[in-house]
């Protein structure tokens, strides 16, 4: 009997703790795609123009399906779907810029006052108001996943982090584009 719980116990997956980086990215990480496809549909239905349409379309798919994702690793992990740490916490201590302790806000978050202004734009102030928001929201995730695949654990949060910094990097530079091409300066 020993041996078969002995045996039962090695053979079960590695879950990590609900305080851990893992837990705390997914958890945070969802919370920033939510705004990202809120803004993304926002200017979906704004805009006419069918490239920025496309881009709105494809972020708000991929970051929706990417929660998706995230809050399956929680749950597959037992872990809830909300933490029992602040938003952030995951990332106190460990160097981003923050002198060791979490950033009180998530980076790159739009103010309601700015997700407000989106939704009263129109026309092309809203484009490039949506292009100026999404660039810094993706910054922001960036700097989130960087977090992530230095202190994450599970090979899998790593994976998804370099690929949501490979493709927000991409998304960056194609969104500065249609900023000048809008007449507007990029966002540097």
């Amino acid at each position: 009997m020993l041996a078969a719980t002995a045996g039962f116990l090695a053979s079960r997956p590695h879950r990590p703790l609900d305080t851990s980086a893992d837990a705390g990215f997914l958890r945070d990480m969802g919370a920033h795609h939510a705004q990202a496809v809120e803004m993304a549909l926002i200017i979906y239905d704004k805009s006419e123009e069918p490239r920025l349409k496309t881009v709105a379309y494809d972020i708000a798919l991929t970051q929706q399906a990417q929660i998706g994702r995230m809050d399956g690793w929680l749950t597959a992990w037992d872990l809830p779907l909300r933490g029992s740490q602040p938003p952030m916490a995951w990332m106190a201590g460990h160097d981003h810029g923050e002198g060791g302790r979490a950033p009180d806000r998530m980076p790159g978050l739009a103010t309601d006052e700015q997700m407000a202004q989106l939704r009263e734009s129109s026309g092309v102030e809203a484009e490039i108001l949506f292009l100026q928001l999404m660039i810094e929201h993706h910054r922001g995730g960036v700097e989130m996943a960087e977090a992530a695949v230095r202190l994450a654990s599970e090979e899998e949060v790593v994976s998804l982090a370099q690929g949501m910094i490979d493709a927000q990097q991409s998304e960056i530079d194609l969104m500065n584009e249609m900023l000048v091409a809008r007449g507007a300066e990029p966002v540097e």
